[in-house]
């Protein structure tokens, strides 16, 4: 199980090195970073946007690896369990998830459909969380 474990560490740390370099970024301008659940999660400073240049939306979290990165602490203790899925995709896809999840959304936004919402790996993780999130016998909580 150990070595398991290992290997989806090492399989997602191309992505994991580009989270921590997004995780030094963040501190550096006065973000916090604390290890929880076998990441590290990042919380941003106030009033640091959490958006990438030319797009006009932005995120209240994005994993990256075994990193994720949240606007604010209350936001990731909300889309904890979300973001975690997607780290479990960076463990079944590593590298290659740098290509799926764009492509995915490439794919949705030629057929007319929300490049977001409609996303394979994004239905995923609000399906899988949405699962944990009520538990083994079904109910919230």
């Amino acid at each position: 199980m150990l070595l398991i474990r290992i290997a989806r560490y090492v399989w997602a740390a191309p992505c994991s090195m580009v989270g921590l370099l997004a995780a030094t970024l963040a501190f550096v301008f006065g973000g916090s970073i604390r290890g929880k659940r076998g990441v590290l999660e990042v919380s941003l400073a106030a009033g640091t946007p959490l958006a990438f240049p030319g797009l006009k939306f932005a995120f209240e979290a994005i994993t990256l690896g075994h990193v994720i990165i949240g606007r604010t602490e209350q936001g990731l203790e909300r889309l904890r369990l979300h973001e975690l899925e997607h780290v479990r995709q960076y463990e079944q896809w590593g590298l290659l998830f740098f290509l799926a999840y764009p492509l995915s959304s490439l794919w949705q936004l030629m057929r007319g459909r929300n490049p977001y919402w409609d996303n394979y790996f994004e239905i995923q993780a609000r399906e899988r969380s949405a699962m944990k999130a009520r538990g083994p016998d079904g109910r919230c909580g």
